[in-house]
Order: structure tokens, then C-alpha cells, then sequence
């Protein structure tokens, strides 16, 4: 952390000053939650164990441990205006500093289910605890290097595509100086206004976007007649399509997949009565079928689009490694801060992933702490300096040596590079 000038950073991101001059600084509060994070914290109250590890402590050079209710304090200072000028600002530090450009960019929403009565915790839709309150947050991916974008905090009563618009927007700004070369989103994100939006002449930015299986949609696939098979058990067709809301009509790309041909066929069954002689024949398939304003080949269009399921992964991710879904406050936009800062939390891990440990296995963070960051230690004092003295087995030793001196020769005017 050190070597990428969080100092400056933080300094410059305008974060929220202590009114106490016993209180900790922001930068510490910040950094040693995300320690918490990496060790394992997996709520509030677990923050509280490193206050009892005096070799983090020294190796920080923080003179005393916050406690948990020190970090529930500062995020309460967050508002709304300050969620949006501190985390663009240090989003864009972090992406501008990143060597890599021309962005995939993946649009997904979650469910986190609340068991209280914090703000925003609205009964909506919950797959998982039907009829529980919960929040329904929207995240913005970049797939090629595992990183968040952007994250707003949303009422469990709102729909996917709800303030889609504006989040588009600030995730664009907090992308700023980079070229976001295609966005891809589900179903969910189906909406006339959202292609007028990403097809507008200031943005034209690609899209590929899952149509929404409405009674249309099925009657147009049903009564295709051209398919053409990519691989056994597998046809691409392509077509155009205008809803009544529509202003123009749009290249739709449509997928069915035989089930007894593919066994691990995906997509939807449409089932329609059989009213047409065509409609038997639909019964053997699932179908899938994606919007778009690319020109590249049908296929290619389903090739690319299928990559976006990662983002699923993701979201296990900072929900299981980082408890994405647990720390959360009473207020609503303190709960939105805690949630950013685990997402910068997440993307540091993966920044350490593509430049130290630079594997075509991408370890989790459960993996990463277990083999690196869950090491006995203890610092000796001499004359010279200190000494960080680490319980680490011979075998071990040669890898761990690796990713040390790859840390001292890290350059972070090109971080992200590999």
C-alpha cells in the first residue's frame, strides 16, 4: 500500500475528518478495515481482533487499534454528496493508474438479505429468503482483470433496470480517461430507454443485452424459420425486432440448444399451446436471445455474451470471501460507504493477483490468506532496525521469497500490468 501512494490519494479523494483530536485518521481507519477484511472479519465485531495484534500494529506504524464501533462512527459520517465525490475520485485514481484499457463492462444486480430495520431494507424480490427485507444493490464489472467498477446501494423494493441510467453515467465518470468498449447485461436491463441511451451519437457505446422472454419475443423465435447449427445440438439464427415501445428496430441474436443433443443445454422452454404446426418442434429446445447494435457474426455475438456469467462469480466472491452482505449500518449511506470500501478492498486483492502472484489460477481471497497472510510472525529490535521474523516451512519459502521481491520491484505507474 505503500508503494501506490494511498497517502495522496486519500488526501485528495476530500474523505470525512475526525471532529476529535483523539480520534483516528481516515487513512488508518480505512486501511486497517480493509486489513480486518483480508484477515477474515466478516462483520462489525470481528474488526475487533486485530486490535490484539501488536506485529500488524507495528508494521503499519499505527500507535493504537481502532475498535468496531470506531469504524461504524466514520461511516456514519458519510452522505450521499460525499459517497459520490470521495469513491469517483478514488475510483479514478485507481482505474487512471491501471495500464490496460477498452473495457468490457458487465451490469449486474444482487440480492442482500437485512434481518433488521435499516434504511432501505424493503421487501422485494428475494430468491433466497422469500418475503425477508433486503437491499438490492447495482454493480458494475470489468471482467478481463476481476474488478469492480462502481456500486450503488438500492431499496430491495426497486427493480434491476431502476436509476440504470444514471448509474451508467457515474460509472462512465468514474471511469474517466479510459474507453469502455462494450457493455453486457441480462434481462433485467431490457428496456427501450436503455438502448436509446447506450445508442445515442455523444456515447455509441456496443451493447449485447438478454431480451426479456416477453410474448412477442417467443413469437418470433417460434416462427423462425433459417437456423443455422454451430456445433451439435446447437443453431444460431438472427433477426430483427421492434417493440411497440420502441422508437427503431433492432438485430436480435437467437439461440436454441436441442436438449437430448447437448446435455448441458441453457436458455428458456417456450411453451405456447402448439398452436402452429412449427410450435412441436419447438418443444425440443432451449432458446436464448440477446439485443445488440455490433455488427460482428451471430455466432460471435453468443460466443461473447456467454463470458458475462462471470460476473456471477464475482458476486459469490465479495459476498463470500469479503462479506459483502454483512456489514451494514442503520443509515442507509453509511451502508453504501462500508460497501465501497470492501469493492476497493476486492480490487487491490485482485491487483495483487495479476502483478505478484500473476497465475493462470486465480487463487480466492480464502486461498491467498491461507498460504500468504495467515503466517505466524513476531519483530525483533536490534541495533541496526527491526527485524519481521515469520514461521514459514522450507518448501514454502522459495514462493513466498518470489512475491516479496516482485512487491519491491512493483511500479505503480503501471499498475495492473503483467
Amino acid at each position: 500500500m505503500y508503494r501506490m501512494n494511498l497517502s495522496d490519494a486519500f488526501s485528495a479523494a476530500d474523505l470525512p475528518t475526525q471532529g476529535s483530536n483523539r480520534g483516528y485518521s481516515p487513512e488508518q481507519l480505512i486501511k486497517s478495515f480493509w486489513v480486518s477484511l483480508w484477515c477474515g472479519a466478516s462483520c462489525f465485531e470481528q474488526t475487533e481482533i486485530l486490535r490484539e495484534d501488536h506485529t500488524l500494529k507495528e508494521l503499519f506504524g499505527w500507535k493504537r487499534m481502532a475498535g468496531h464501533k470506531a469504524y461504524q462512527r466514520y461511516f456514519n459520517k458519510f452522505d450521499q454528496a460525499t459517497n459520490q465525490r470521495c469513491f469517483t475520485n478514488l475510483q479514478q485514481w485507481f482505474f487512471n493508474n491501471l495500464s490496460f484499457d477498452n473495457y468490457t463492462v458487465d451490469f449486474d444486480s444482487t440480492v442482500l438479505t437485512r434481518w433488521g430495520n435499516q434504511e432501505g431494507a424493503c421487501k422485494g424480490y428475494n430468491p433466497s429468503k422469500p418475503g425477508r427485507k433486503s437491499h438490492h444493490p447495482l454493480i458494475a464489472f470489468i471482467p478481463v482483470c476481476r474488478m469492480i467498477a462502481n456500486c450503488w446501494l438500492r431499496p430491495g423494493n426497486t427493480a434491476a433496470m431502476s436509476i440504470f441510467i444514471h448509474f451508467l453515467y457515474d460509472t462512465l465518470e468514474k471511469l474517466k480517461g479510459k474507453k469502455v468498449g462494450l457493455v453486457r447485461a441480462d434481462s433485467g436491463f431490457f428496456c427501450g430507454e436503455i438502448l436509446d441511451e447506450l445508442e445515442k451519437k455523444e456515447n455509441q457505446i456496443p451493447y449485447i443485452i438478454a431480451c426479456r422472454f416477453n410474448a412477442r419475443v417467443k413469437y418470433t423465435i417460434i416462427r423462425h424459420q433459417t437456423w443455422w447449427e454451430v456445433c451439435p445440438g446447437i443453431e444460431i439464427a438472427e433477426t430483427t425486432y421492434q417493440a411497440d415501445t420502441w422508437t427503431k428496430p433492432r438485430r436480435i441474436v437467437m439461440v436454441r440448444q436441442e436438449e437430448k443433443k447437448h446435455a448441458n443445454a441453457v436458455g428458456k422452454k417456450i411453451t405456447s399451446g402448439c398452436l402452429f404446426p412449427e410450435e412441436y418442434e419447438a418443444d425440443k429446445y432451449r432458446y436464448s436471445c440477446y439485443v445488440t447494435n455490433m455488427a460482428l457474426p451471430a455466432d460471435l455475438i453468443w460466443r461473447n455474451y456467454r463470458t458475462r456469467a462471470d460476473s456471477e462469480n464475482r458476486i459469490k466472491e465479495i459476498k463470500h470471501d469479503f462479506a459483502f452482505d454483512h456489514f451494514v449500518l442503520k443509515d442507509f449511506w453509511a451502508s453504501e460507504a462500508a460497501m465501497n470500501f470492501i469493492i476497493m478492498a476486492y480490487n487491490l486483492i485482485s491487483l495483487f493477483r495479476h502483478t505478484l502472484i500473476n497465475s493462470h489460477k486465480k487463487p480466492f481471497l480464502k486461498t491467498i490468506r491461507y498460504k500468504l497472510f495467515a503466517i505466524p510472525g513476531y519483530i525483533t529490535s536490534h541495533a541496526k532496525g527491526k527485524t519481521l521474523k515469520l514461521v514459514l516451512g522450507v518448501k514454502r519459502r522459495s514462493s513466498f521469497i518470489g512475491i516479496w521481491e516482485a512487491a519491491q520491484e512493483f511500479d505503480p505507474k503501471i499498475m495492473g500490468s503483467t
